[in-house]
Order: C-alpha cells, then structure tokens, then sequence
C-alpha cells in the first residue's frame, strides 16, 4: 500500500523509498506537461519563429545577401533540430505551472509555515524578473547584431545559420533573465539573516565592479552596448535590493528584545517554544 506524504507523517516525513517513489511521480507529471507543451509549440512554431527573428530581419542590409537579411540552413537536419528546440522552448514556458508546482509539491511539506511565505514570495518576484531580463535581451539584441555584423569588411556577405542564430537567442534570453534574479537572491540572504545592509553597503564598489565585469564575460556578443544594456539595469536592481535590506534591517532592530529587562546576573526564562522547534529541526535532520 503507497503511503501519500501527509498519511505518512503529519510534518511530511516518510521513508526513503516513498521519497524516491514520490520524485519519479512528479518528474513523470513535470515530463508530461513539458512534452504537451512542447507539441503545442511545435504547433504554433511558424508565428514564434517570426517573433524570435525580427531581430535579425530588423537589421541594415549592406552586407545581407540580395539586400535581405534571411538566415541559411546549413544541413538537412537542421531545419528539423530547429523545429524541436522551439518546440521545447515553447513547451517549457507553457508548462511551466505544471513543473513548477511539481517542485514545489515535493519541497513544500518540509517547510515550516514562516519558510514557505518566503518561497511564495520568492516565486512572486522571480518570475516578473526573469521576463523583465528576457524582453530587455530581446530589445536589445539587434542593436547587438548590427555592432558585430558592421565589423565585416565592407565587400563581403554574412551568412548566419538558423542553429547559430538561435543558440545566440537563448543565451541571451537566457543570461539577461537569469541575471535579473540575482538582487532578488540579496533580498533573500537579508531576510534570512545571512546578508546584511552594513555589508552590502560596505561592499557596493566591488559589487558594481563585478556586475560590469560579470556583462562584458556573459553576453554571447560581448559587445558594448549589451554589456550595458545588461550592466545597468542590474545595479540598478542591486541598488532597489539594498533599499529593501535597509528598511528590513531597522524593522528588525526595531522589534522589542525579550531579555533587555534582566540583570547581567539574572538567568534569562527558557523559551520553550524555541526548544520544541529546535528538537523538532533535529528530528527533521536525522
């Protein structure tokens, strides 16, 4: 008889093998939803190739072949493979309540209930985030495209294969998005009492240092201009974190300290609830 999470334990514990049982249940159901969205993007793959193109198609035609900027299939299969990365492309994006809450199924009863308002609030903020970082990269991709494709000498024609060009997309959909949740991970490290204000304060110079060294070595084109485009809008996302931390930190310095009444040779009250939750960690733990 399969013992569900909650039958098994009122906290979530169970044995390893109704863990490892119940992981293949939801990787199973988060490969579901990906394949069914992924045919779906297969579907629809004619009007999402022409958005992730218009880019490319938006540049000057001096060194397009015809005075047109059309992209080349280099070999048979390639239109294909092309197909299938779209496909999955699309797929995960559409299935992404599926996965997401397949994930978040599987961790969620191990959380405390302080633990888990963080993780709503986390995903909240994530997600906006990562499209923000996406729809810039998108914006900025053919003024990127033109700083590298007006470095080829003026008598000659540039060829750019469908593989190619798609491989520089999703880098930078990928890497803008992506890079637009790292001050949310500050925000994170505040609120758990990990990273402070005093110390992200102390340490802005170096932080912006790095953001600028952090863009010109993860742009695929590793231009200026998206250097930039990356670059600034980062710090200014470290500087919003750090606003967020302060007013945390002084929330915090303001609650009421439940010992500052006593005496230095006074024994502090035991607090039992602190105890509970501590053996409780531990029981967790093991």
């Amino acid at each position: 008889m399969k013992l569900s999470r909650s039958a098994a334990a009122p906290d979530g514990r169970m044995p390893l093998m109704e863990h490892l049982r119940e992981l293949r249940s939801r990787l199973i159901k988060a490969i579901l939803g990906l394949v069914l969205g992924a045919i779906v993007g297969w579907i629809v793959f004619t009007p999402v190739w022409e958005f992730m193109t218009q880019p490319y198609t938006r540049l000057p035609t001096e060194h397009c072949l015809n005075n047109k900027c059309d992209l080349v299939v280099h070999g048979i299969f390639e239109g294909f493979f092309v197909h299938l990365k779209v496909a999955l492309m699309v797929g995960a994006v559409l299935s992404s309540p599926v996965w997401l809450y397949q994930i978040w199924a599987f961790v969620a009863p191990g959380l405390y209930n302080k633990e888990r308002r963080w993780t709503y609030t986390f995903m909240a903020a994530a997600v906006p985030l990562f499209l923000l970082g996406a729809a810039l990269a998108y914006l900025t991709m053919d003024k990127g495209l033109e700083i590298l494709i007006g470095l080829a000498p003026g008598d000659t024609t540039v060829l750019i294969g469908v593989k190619d060009y798609l491989s520089y997309a999703q880098a930078m959909l990928f890497i803008f998005g992506l890079t637009f949740e790292l001050p949310l991970f500050v925000v994170m490290l505040n609120v758990v009492g990990i990273l402070t204000h005093a110390r992200i304060r102390k340490s802005r110079r170096l932080l912006i240092f790095g953001v600028f060294v952090f863009a010109a070595v993860a742009t695929p084109s590793q231009d200026p201009f998206t250097m930039l485009a990356l670059a600034l809008p980062t710090i200014v996302l470290f500087e919003i974190a750090e606003v967020i931390a302060y007013f945390h930190d002084r929330r915090r310095a303001r609650e009421p300290d439940p010992y500052a009444d006593l005496s230095d040779d006074e024994a502090s009250p035991l607090n039992l609830d602190a105890v509970d939750a501590a053996l409780e960690k531990g029981d967790r733990a093991v």
